[in-house]
C-alpha cells in the first residue's frame, strides 16, 4: 500500500488518506453529490488506483489528483468531478503568481495575502529578492517578541515555549500585530509601533524639529498625528521679526512635502492626521483646506470639536474664536454655519472628520500628565505628545465553533495577544529618545479585531441589526475584561505602568501593566494577510475583482456566500458572474431573503447602522474606534450632518464620513458609477474595507 507522495517541490512525506478524503468532501459538498460516508468509500478507491498505478514507487501530488478526478468520473459523479478540476486549476494559477512574486508560500496563503507580504513584509537581500517565507517571517517576529522574557527571569525553555504559542497565534491567522511589529521585529530597523503623535508648538524651532521627528518616524514605518492647534493663527504679530504669522494650514504644507519624499523604508507610505480645535481663528481655512484635490494628499485631517461649541450648536448660538498664543477671543461664529460647512466639505470630499475632543479626554487613564489633543491618522489612538502605541487583532472568524462563538478560545487569545504586545514595548527600537520616555511612562497597548462581519455571518446574524450591535459590545466587553485582567497579571509580576499611580485606574486595580489595554483599528494590509474583512467593517463586496500585481486581475468572491450558495443550491456561475458585476447580492433573483439579509455589504447598510456600530465598539475601548461611515453616492449633506449628530449622542470619540464617489481617486469602484463604466466591482490591492479613498490606506 502506498506509503509516501512526492510533493511538487520534490519533497517526500507521508501519505495520508484523509487529505484525498476532505478534498473529495469538498467537492461533494460543493455539489451537493454526496455525504462524508461516501467521501470515504471513494477515498479508499483512489489509494486502491494509486496502487495499482504505481506500485512500489512514490506517486506525486499531481499524479494522485488525476487519479481523483478518475475515480469521481467513474461513478457517475460528474458535477462533483468538475468542482475539482476547477479547484485544481484555480490553485495551480494561485501557485504560478506566487511563483511569479518569488515567494516560497509555507502557509498556503490567498494569493493578494503573498502580494502584500512580498511588496512591504518579508525579507530580501540587496537586489530585491525575497529569502524568507510567510512562517519564517512569523518565526522572526515571535522569536524577538518572546525574547523579551528572558529580560523578567524567564528560563530559555519558558522563552522557547512561548515563542511556539506566539508562533502558532500569527501563522493561525488568528492575532496580528500592527504591520511595523511585522516589518521591523529581528531586524535592524526594530522599530515596532504604528502610531505615534508628534507635539508642534508655536516656534518655528518647535514646527522644524516636529517636521523632522515626523520624518524619522515614517522612515521607521509609523504614521504621525498632530495638533496645530496651538499655533497662532495666520495674521497674528511675530515679534522677533516684525512680520505677520502665516497660520497653521501654512505649516501643514511644510509638513505635506516633507511626506512625499519620504517613503517609509521603501515599504509604507507616509501618513499624517492634522487636527485643529473649532474655536481656533483658522478654523475656516482648516476645514476647506483640501477641497482642492492635488491639496493635502498625505494627511487625513479632523476638525476638534468640544462640548462649548456642541451646545452652542444644540442652542442655535455663536460661539468664541481663541487666539491660542493669547487665550483672548478674536471674533465669534454661528455654531450652526460651521458645522454645516463641515458636513457639505466631508460631504463632497471625504475630508474633514471630527474628534469629540472631550469626550476623548473624559477617558483619558492619566489626565494630569496633560490633555488628549491628537491622535494616530485614522483616529482609533489618542495620544500624548511624543507617545506611541502598538496594536495587533484578533481575527474573530477564527473565534466560532457550531454556530456559537467559542468564548474559553477567545479568552486564551486575549491572553497571549496582551502579553505579546506589552512584548513588544521592551522589544522596540524606538526612533526618538522623547518617545521612549513617554511610551515606557504609560505603555499603552491597543487590543483590537478584524473578521466581525465574518463572525456575523457565520451566526447567521444581519450586521444591520439589533442583534448585532448587541453583539458588538458582548465581544468587545469580553475582550476589554479578559484584557485587563492579564494586564493586572503581568502588573503584579512585572510591575505597573510608571504613571499607574496618579492614572485613573489606581483603586480599581491592585496593579495594571498598561493604561489602555484596547483599541478598534482598521487593520488594512493584514486584515488581506488574515483573509478576512477589515477591522468591524461590513463586509465590502460578496464579489469583486482584485488588481493583483502588474495589470493582473482576480476574481474574489466571499467563502462562505459561496458555500452558502452551493449547499442551499442555488450556485451558478452565472450568479457568481452577477454578483462580481454589482458586489452586492441586494436585487439578484433566486437568492432566499434569509440569505441576503446576513450577506449585507457596506452601501446596503444605512448610515445609522454603521454609527450604532461603531458606538457599540467603542462603549467598551480605552482608547478610540476606526469605523468608516459609508453613505452612497445620492446622500446628501443634511444626512452626514445626522450622522454626526448620532455619533456625538452615543458618546462616539470622533466620525468619519465617506461619501460614494466623493473623490475622483479611490481603490474600490462600482460597476455603473463614475465617468468609467465598469462591468464589474474593482479593489485595489490593498483595499480591505471601509473608507475606499486613496489616503484611507495608511
Amino acid at each position: 500500500m502506498v506509503s509516501s507522495i512526492r510533493k511538487r517541490d520534490g519533497g517526500i512525506v507521508a501519505f495520508n488518506q484523509r487529505k484525498i478524503a476532505s478534498a473529495i468532501a469538498k467537492a461533494l459538498k460543493a455539489t451537493g453529490s454526496g455525504d462524508e460516508a461516501l467521501s470515504g468509500k471513494l477515498s479508499l478507491e483512489v489509494v486502491s488506483e494509486i496502487d495499482r498505478s504505481f506500485p512500489g514507487k512514490v506517486p506525486g501530488i499531481e499524479n494522485v489528483q488525476d487519479l481523483v478526478e478518475k475515480v469521481l468520473i467513474r461513478e457517475g459523479l460528474s458535477e462533483a468531478a468538475k468542482a475539482y478540476i476547477l479547484y485544481r486549476d484555480r490553485r495551480a494559477r494561485e501557485r504560478g503568481l506566487k511563483k511569479v512574486l518569488g515567494v516560497r508560500d509555507d502557509l498556503k496563503l490567498g494569493v493578494n495575502a503573498i502580494s502584500v507580504l512580498e511588496r512591504r513584509y518579508l525579507a530580501k537581500d540587496n537586489d530585491g529578492n525575497v529569502t524568507e517565507t510567510p512562517g519564517g517571517m512569523f518565526h522572526r517576529v515571535a522569536k524577538a517578541v518572546a525574547s523579551v522574557d528572558l529580560k523578567y527571569g524567564k528560563t530559555f525553555e519558558e522563552v522557547y515555549e512561548l515563542e511556539a504559542r506566539f508562533y502558532e497565534l500569527m501563522s493561525s491567522l488568528v492575532f496580528l500585530p500592527n504591520s511595523p511589529t511585522l516589518m521591523n521585529a529581528g531586524t535592524s530597523m526594530g522599530q515596532l509601533s504604528a502610531c505615534f503623535v508628534v507635539p508642534v508648538e508655536d516656534s518655528m524651532e518647535s514646527i522644524f524639529d516636529a517636521v523632522k521627528s515626523m520624518a524619522i518616524i515614517h522612515q521607521s514605518g509609523g504614521g504621525t498625528g498632530f495638533s496645530f492647534s496651538g499655533l497662532r493663527p495666520s495674521g497674528d504679530v511675530v515679534k522677533s521679526t516684525g512680520g505677520v504669522a502665516s497660520g497653521p494650514v501654512s505649516f501643514m504644507r511644510v509638513f505635506d512635502a516633507a511626506t512625499d519624499v519620504i517613503k517609509q523604508g521603501g515599504r509604507r507610505r507616509g501618513a499624517n492626521l492634522g487636527i485643529l480645535r473649532v474655536d481656533h481663528p483658522d478654523i475656516l481655512e482648516f476645514i476647506k483646506c483640501k477641497e482642492d484635490a492635488k491639496a493635502f494628499n498625505n494627511f487625513n485631517i479632523s476638525v476638534g470639536l468640544t462640548d462649548g461649541f456642541m451646545k452652542a450648536l444644540l442652542d442655535g448660538r455663536d460661539y468664541p474664536l481663541i487666539n491660542p498664543r493669547t487665550g483672548k477671543e478674536t471674533k465669534r461664529l454661528d455654531a450652526g454655519m460651521v458645522y454645516d460647512l463641515i458636513a457639505e466639505t466631508a460631504w463632497k470630499t471625504g475630508d474633514p472628520g471630527i474628534v469629540f475632543l472631550d469626550e476623548i479626554n473624559r477617558y483619558n487613564p492619566t489626565p494630569k500628565q496633560g490633555m488628549l489633543e491628537s491622535t494616530n491618522p485614522c483616529g482609533e489612538q489618542p495620544l500624548l505628545p511624543y507617545e506611541s502605541c502598538n496594536l495587533g487583532s484578533i481575527n474573530l472568524s477564527k473565534m466560532v465553533a457550531g454556530g456559537m462563538i467559542d468564548w474559553g478560545r477567545l479568552g486564551s487569545v486575549v491572553r497571549d495577544a496582551v502579553h505579546f504586545l506589552d512584548n513588544v514595548i521592551d522589544s522596540n527600537r524606538f526612533p526618538l529618545p522623547e518617545t521612549e520616555k513617554a511610551t515606557k511612562e504609560n505603555r499603552k497597548i491597543g487590543l483590537g479585531v478584524m473578521g466581525f462581519a465574518e463572525m456575523l455571518i457565520l451566526l447567521g446574524v444581519p450586521y444591520d441589526s439589533d442583534k448585532a450591535v448587541e453583539l458588538a459590545e458582548e465581544v468587545m466587553s469580553y475582550l476589554d475584561r479578559e484584557a485587563k485582567k492579564r494586564s493586572e497579571e503581568i502588573g503584579m509580576v512585572r510591575g505597573s505602568f510608571p504613571g499607574f499611580a496618579e492614572s485613573i485606574w489606581a483603586g480599581k486595580y491592585k496593579a495594571l501593566r498598561n493604561a489602555t489595554v484596547t483599541t478598534v483599528a482598521p487593520t488594512g494590509s493584514i486584515s488581506i494577510i488574515a483573509g478576512c474583512s477589515s477591522g468591524i467593517e461590513p463586509l465590502f463586496a460578496i464579489s469583486f475583482v482584485r488588481n493583483v500585481m502588474g495589470g493582473v486581475k482576480m476574481v474574489e468572491t466571499n467563502g462562505f456566500f459561496e458555500e452558502t450558495a452551493k449547499m442551499r443550491g442555488f450556485y451558478s456561475e452565472d450568479l457568481m458572474a452577477e454578483v462580481a458585476s454589482k458586489g452586492t447580492i441586494k436585487g439578484i433573483g433566486g437568492i432566499p431573503d434569509a440569505v441576503k439579509k446576513v450577506y449585507v455589504t457596506a452601501h446596503d447598510i444605512s448610515y445609522e447602522w454603521h454609527v450604532k456600530m461603531q458606538a457599540a465598539f467603542q462603549k467598551y475601548t480605552d482608547n478610540a474606534v476606526s469605523k468608516t461611515i459609508n453613505m452612497p453616492e445620492d446622500a446628501t449633506p443634511k444626512d452626514v450632518e445626522n450622522a454626526y449628530m448620532l455619533a456625538y449622542k452615543l458618546k462616539c470619540k470622533g466620525i468619519t464620513v465617506y461619501r460614494y464617489a466623493s473623490k475622483d481617486k479611490q481603490v474600490l469602484s462600482f460597476s455603473g458609477t463614475g465617468g468609467e463604466r465598469k462591468k464589474y466591482v474593482e479593489a485595489d490591492c490593498e483595499y480591505a474595507g471601509g473608507c475606499p479613498k486613496d489616503s484611507c490606506r495608511i
